[in-house]
């Protein structure tokens, strides 16, 4: 809220090749209560001073010698980029008037000055000008607030989620028949926990899963949530892709990869856990204000399995997932393996990739 004491107190500056003018003017503004008045004889050096000084309002002659103030304004067209001129222009010429108001001045002052007139016009532009401020600082207040919500919803939703979130309200939840989920867990991670600190435990498992982020994006992955120590992504969601088996697969094996470059730069002995499966799911955000983008459905759950009763130090894939490989990699049959809740299922080992592949 702009207050009389804020106008008071505004930047003004005066702008006329005759020293009485400006004399007078800066006596009635100083009487007035005004308290930063400056001013200038040299129309030739508005724009730099405004420049610095940033003025909420400049009084501005027209009918001056080598340069008037139809060239000071455009000067000063070049510094105030939002197209608003705070600018009030003193003239003896009627007919100038018109032509000073369309050259971007805002309002005029006529001479010779009537001192009621000139501190209801100053008065009046200055809250203007104050307001136009006000309503630009706190526009890009709102416009800071909004980008850094939508960057908070891009760290949690997928983008083509998030923008469907921002278009209205409502739910959102997709079907999809085929797609492949991937489930990680650091092996012995519940006694690793024991011997470290809080801070030393939480910057560990920040710098890995960071390094997993990273190979979910190289390859079209989707990150859908960590738990813990465990890893939850997923291929062919929010946009589904063909060699979504494909993807999984090379995901797990770089994970080993900057896991084992993790252990030698810090020392660590971690191990990975991953499961794969590729089936249907619906996905979708829950939480009003709070989101989450989450996957239901058996495709989930029987990743899940193919983690939990997998082996350290190695990834196990389901039949259903070695099916829809459409690359070649390098693959051990565990054989028939009960999974709790799905009875017997024939698994595999991803043991790399094939040498033309990897080469």
């Amino acid at each position: 809220m702009i207050t009389a004491a804020d106008v008071y107190r505004a930047k003004i500056l005066i702008v006329d090749d005759k020293k009485a003018n400006v004399l007078l003017l800066d006596r009635i503004l100083r009487n007035a209560g005004y308290t930063f008045v400056a001013s200038t004889t040299d129309p030739a050096e508005v724009c730099d001073i405004h420049s610095q000084i940033q003025y909420d309002l400049i009084l501005l002659d027209l009918m001056m010698p080598v340069m008037d103030g139809f060239a000071v304004m455009e000067g000063l067209k070049e510094i105030e980029h939002d197209g608003y001129l705070p600018v009030l222009v003193i003239t003896a010429q009627p007919e100038q008037k018109l032509r000073a108001l369309k050259a971007g001045a805002r309002d005029f002052i006529s001479k010779p000055f009537d001192i009621a007139e000139v501190l209801m016009r100053v008065y009046n532009m200055l809250e203007v000008r104050l307001l136009h401020l006000e309503t630009k600082r706190l526009y890009e207040e709102v416009m800071e607030e909004k980008r850094v919500s939508e960057r908070l919803l891009l760290n949690v939703l997928p983008p083509s989620v998030a923008e469907r979130l921002k278009t209205g309200p409502g739910i959102i939840a997709d079907s999809y028949t085929d797609v492949t989920v991937l489930f990680a867990d650091i092996v012995g991670f519940t006694e690793l926990s024991e011997s470290m600190s809080p801070e030393k435990l939480v910057a560990m498992l920040n710098e890995v899963f960071s390094l997993f982020d990273a190979i979910a994006t190289e390859r079209g992955l989707e990150k859908i949530k960590t738990i813990g120590d465990a890893y939850m992504a997923v291929a062919g969601v929010p946009l589904p892709v063909e060699d979504h088996a494909g993807r999984a697969a090379h995901m797990a094996l770089d994970m080993f990869d900057a896991l084992e470059h993790f252990n030698q730069l810090y020392g660590f002995t971690l191990q990975l856990r991953i499961g794969i499966h590729s089936g249907s799911v619906v996905a979708g955000v829950i939480g009003k204000s709070k989101f989450i983008y989450d996957l239901w459905g058996d495709a989930v759950n029987t990743a899940s399995r193919m983690e939990s009763q997998g082996l350290a130090g190695r990834a196990q894939m389901s039949e259903a997932t070695r099916q829809r490989l459409s690359e070649q990699f390098q693959l051990e049959e565990r054989g028939d393996v009960d999974i709790k809740g799905k009875g017997e299922m024939h698994t595999w080992l991803l043991a790399g990739r094939e040498l033309a592949l990897a080469a």
